[in-house]
């Protein structure tokens, strides 16, 4: 399965709700991701642009993105992010693959 880093950042309305009653949300999503083929490899709060980050195993680019939509839809986040995940062997494989590429930049004739 795709490895896929999910950052989202939260409304204020969010954080005020938090606030209120703070709570892992890992439990609140993990059936959502479940229901799509996946399953959680983990999440972090964390500083910066992004209220939360996480790391989660998808069957495939559409389910990914499925579950990125909801989120989206929901409301409770205002920035939602999704970054494909390779592995190191992977991005390996990708840069033997590219080296093989006959593609010219503009700047080379």
């Amino acid at each position: 399965m795709a490895l896929y880093m999910f950052q989202v950042s939260y409304t204020a309305e969010a954080w005020a709700a938090l606030m209120k009653a703070p709570q892992d949300r890992t439990k609140a999503v993990e059936a959502s991701i479940a229901a799509l083929g996946g399953s959680i490899v983990g999440f972090w709060l964390s500083f910066g642009d992004y209220d939360v980050t996480g790391v989660v195993q998808m069957p495939d680019s559409v389910s990914a993105a499925a579950f990125a939509l909801a989120v989206a839809a929901g409301g409770a986040c205002k920035n939602v992010k999704t970054t494909p995940l390779l592995s190191l062997q992977e991005g390996i494989e990708a840069m033997k693959k590219a080296s093989q590429s006959p593609y010219k930049p503009v700047t080379r004739s």
